[in-house]
This record gives structure tokens, sequence and C-alpha cells, in this order.
């Protein structure tokens, strides 16, 4: 008998920090080495509009003349955030963050963000699943 494949809400991060299109980079960088994170969902007054990423940041401080106390998150994000609702199997999220090398799924519930799922989440999934089911 197989078990059956758990959801994202089993091992995302629930109330993830989020930060607003306005703000700065240097404010989403302040905001990653405070909550030591690499991935902060970006909103606007109508909901998820993005995801921000310290690549993001790194690559567009990379160019010249980018101040990144000067320079909005909107600016650098990824607009086509991954989103799941809080149900999506699994396996499911893990397959297609793997295909398009995604680095998070934002869990939104309603229009409303109420998770992450990270290439580090899917590691501990990955670990407890082998725990649980192979042992």
């Amino acid at each position: 008998m197989t078990k059956p494949i758990p959801s994202v809400s089993k091992y995302m991060t629930t109330t993830p920090q989020t930060i607003r299109g306005e703000q700065t980079m240097a404010d989403a960088h302040d905001m990653m080495r405070l909550h030591r994170l690499r991935h902060l969902p970006v909103l606007s007054a109508t909901g998820l509009v993005g995801v921000v990423s310290d690549g993001d940041l790194t690559r567009a401080e990379s160019f010249k003349d980018v101040h990144p106390e000067r320079v909005r998150v909107d600016d650098v994000m990824s607009p086509m955030a991954y989103s799941v609702t809080p149900d999506a199997p699994l396996d499911v999220v893990v397959q297609e963050m793997a295909r398009h090398k995604y680095g998070s799924a934002v869990v939104v519930d309603h229009g409303h963000v109420v998770g992450i799922f990270t290439a580090v989440d899917a590691c501990q999934a990955f670990a407890d699943l082998l725990r649980t089911r192979l042992a």
C-alpha cells in the first residue's frame, strides 16, 4: 500500500517575509540579511506581482550606475513568480521547480501569500520522506 503524496503546505515556510515593489534593493538586501532569506515575494495593493531573489539583486548590482538605495524592487524582480495553492501535491511542485530551475514557489490561498516553498524546504522534505517511506 502506498502512502499519499503530501501537499506543499506540509513543508512550506509559513508567514513568509514579503516586500513591496516600491521598496528599494537596499531594503530587500536588509530584509534578506536580517531574516537569512534568499527569496522575497513581491506584493502590490492587488496581491502577488513577482519574486525577488538574492541572485536578482546581485545581477542588477553588476550593472554600472545601479544604486541599491535608489533602484526599486519591482525594477529587478522576476515578474512571473511560480505560485501554487497550499494543497498542491509536493511531487508536482518539486518537478516544476526542477524543470524550470525555480528557486522557490510562492504559496497563495485566495489571493493571499500564505507561504513559500524553497529548494531548502525541498531538501528537508526529501530527507523526511526518505526516513519515513524508505526506512
